[in-house]
């Protein structure tokens, strides 16, 4: 007989083999369910069948060692559970013989084949962006099916009840079903016409994670889908912009707040917290775009920024250059209000003002509270104090964020000395 296993050894097994589980979770898990998808057209399913194959792992693996191909041996769990659920459902023969062709000759776990992962997981991520559902669908399909979130998570992230968001998934996948959606990724003008579709789905992911008050998954999330998006299209353009977009704006997470918490502005901010290893990926991703659409030229403002050694040292002329650009091909009342900024550092506040005048004349920007600090903030440039420190307390009055209020209340004191 074997002696028993020290204590220690125990507890570390099986600390490893939980470690091994979450690492193979977050690209088995999408895998596992876009490929019994595919197989068995069944959503629920193939999620039951990727979440039960989790739990049979961390229940195996402390004991029995983490299998060589972690990924190979969920996959195989999870898909032998789908083959008995269909059986005992009498489902027609063709999805059981289907699904039996998955079952490698040897009983052994296998790996998908690169063309198979590539295949799946962009089907599964242009299904849950698909134009026939709400944006709000979209973005809780794709982070329960395509990123693995649970369901609770979702729904405190969305700020809706658990029961809520079962729901909305509900009825998404029942959308996807009763409308024919096709489980496919799009060829020609069509993948020009859906794309964009997607990528504006993964940025609302981003700035609903990258917001003062929002929740950091969400940015995480974006940032990966992002990795996985232009793995899957190198050749996409303004795949790789967006990619480099997320990166330098995600490189400065840990220099936004000092150690009190409080909101500090790109020019206040310690630049030795930023994130090198993401500024260089994105200036990688960024050296690959050839053309110039919009998340292009909002990835060369970014990487402006965060390649300036200094707030002193930032290229405002070329970041003024490309709103203009920006102006031109996706005109917004956001775009506007940063032209002026950029506009007022790179020519004077004067020039900035006179912009900033225009982009309100619209009434797109009432309103608004950052309309109304970007005043507050050229106007100071020009020399009068007192009458920015009023606009600077104004604008926190209107602001809905604690952390926001309290960086402009200390920027109109800081003004009022």
């Amino acid at each position: 007989m074997r002696p028993p296993a020290p204590v220690g050894a125990v507890a570390a097994a099986s600390a490893g083999a939980a470690r091994a589980v979450g690492d193979a979770s977050v690209e088995a898990y999408p895998r596992i369910v876009a490929t019994l998808i595919r197989v068995t057209g069944d959503w629920a399913l193939a999620e039951d069948c990727a979440q039960e194959a989790l739990a049979v792992a961390l229940e195996r693996w402390p004991a029995d060692g983490v299998p060589a191909n972690p990924g190979g041996w969920l996959l195989t769990v999870a898909r032998n559970r789908a083959l008995d659920v269909l059986r005992r459902a009498t489902v027609e023969r063709r999805k059981l013989h289907d699904l039996a062709l998955l079952t490698p000759p040897d009983g052994q776990p296998e790996a998908a084949a690169p063309e198979d992962v590539v295949d799946d997981r962009l089907r599964l991520i242009f299904t849950c962006c698909h134009p026939a559902l709400a944006i709000e669908a979209r973005v809780a399909l794709t982070l329960r099916t395509v990123c693995g979130v649970p369901t609770g998570d979702i729904a405190r992230l969305l700020l809706v009840s658990e029961s809520t968001m079962t729901r909305r998934l509900t009825r998404a996948r029942t959308r996807i079903a009763q409308a024919g959606i096709p489980y496919r990724v799009p060829s020609g003008p069509a993948l020009t016409e859906r794309l964009p579709g997607v990528l504006a789905v993964l940025y609302l992911l981003f700035t609903r994670g990258y917001v003062v008050d929002g929740e950091p998954a969400f940015a995480d999330e974006a940032v990966r889908l992002a990795r996985l998006l232009d793995r899957l299209m190198p050749k996409q353009s303004e795949v790789a912009a967006l990619l480099a977009l997320f990166l330098f704006q995600h490189s400065r997470r840990d220099a936004r707040r000092d150690a009190a918490g409080n909101l500090l502005t790109l020019e206040r901010q310690d630049r030795a917290r930023w994130d090198r290893a993401a500024i260089a990926e994105g200036l990688g991703a960024l050296d690959r775009v050839r053309h110039d659409g919009p998340y292009a030229w909002q990835a060369r403002i970014a990487a402006c920024h965060a390649t300036a050694s200094s707030a002193d040292a930032t290229d405002w002329p070329a970041i003024a250059r490309a709103y203009d650009a920006l102006m031109g091909i996706r005109p917004s009342p956001v775009i506007a209000l940063n032209r002026a900024v950029a506009h007022g550092y790179a020519y004077g506040p004067h020039a900035g003002l006179s912009l900033l005048d225009a982009a309100q004349a619209g009434g797109g920007l009432d309103g608004n509270p950052l309309a109304v600090a970007v005043r507050a903030d050229l106007v100071a440039r020009q020399g009068d104090r007192l009458w920015a420190a009023a606009l600077f307390r104004e604008a926190a009055a209107a602001v809905d964020s604690t952390v926001e209020r309290r960086a402009l209340l200390d920027r109109a004191a800081e003004l009022t000395r």
